[in-house]
């Protein structure tokens, strides 16, 4: 039997970061495609264009703000790095949030059984309980998914472009279920568009 000591084996950092930053945790070294800490860093260069609130049955539910640079194109959403905040007036569980964006996301797209657990899981992990002003924002990033912020603060994000596209279509598609609403979101950005 060998008798010597161990020595404990030395970490390998090269993995860690890399594993940091994939899950995106705060420590993780920032790279270009690695998560900004904050939203403030996220949308740096973004101005709130429009506001909704979402009523739904007579119940406010969310104050909605979309945050665009200059040169958005609506209906080339997928194409531009923008948030989408949710000021949310009531209390919800993470878990509704998620079920209800799957329902929303099926209403614009055929999506899968398969994709949608996927998705819903992927959801359902980040999509914290929220209580009345609690801010959940995500951020699209083009070719890449969605970034979500809570508070302000980062929480996760989903790197799936099909994803994203359709997530942030529940607010900005022209087969919305809440037409109104995008066109609060987006008019702002029609009337600056106008001689």
């Amino acid at each position: 039997m060998n008798t010597h000591r161990l020595r404990p084996r030395r970490p390998n950092t090269r993995a860690l970061w890399l594993a940091l930053a994939l899950a995106g945790a705060p420590g993780a070294a920032l790279h270009a495609n690695t998560p900004e800490p904050t939203l403030d860093t996220a949308l740096k260069d973004h101005q709130a264009v429009g506001q909704a609130r979402l009523r739904v049955w007579g119940f406010e539910v969310y104050d909605a703000s979309l945050w665009t640079a200059p040169g958005f194109d609506a209906q080339r959403y997928a194409e531009h790095r923008f948030g989408l905040e949710l000021n949310y007036l009531r209390p919800f569980k993470g878990r509704d949030i998620a079920e209800r964006s799957i329902d929303e996301m099926r209403g614009l797209a055929s999506v899968s059984p398969q994709q949608a657990a996927q998705w819903l899981a992927a959801m359902s992990a980040l999509f914290p309980d929220v209580q009345r002003g609690d801010r959940i924002t995500g951020v699209h990033v083009p070719g890449s998914g969605a970034r979500f912020y809570l508070n302000g603060q980062w929480r996760g994000e989903i790197a799936d472009a099909g994803f994203a596209r359709l997530f942030f279509g529940i607010w900005l598609s022209p087969r919305t279920s809440q037409p109104r609403m995008r066109d609060n979101l987006l008019q702002p950005l029609a009337q600056a568009r106008q001689p």
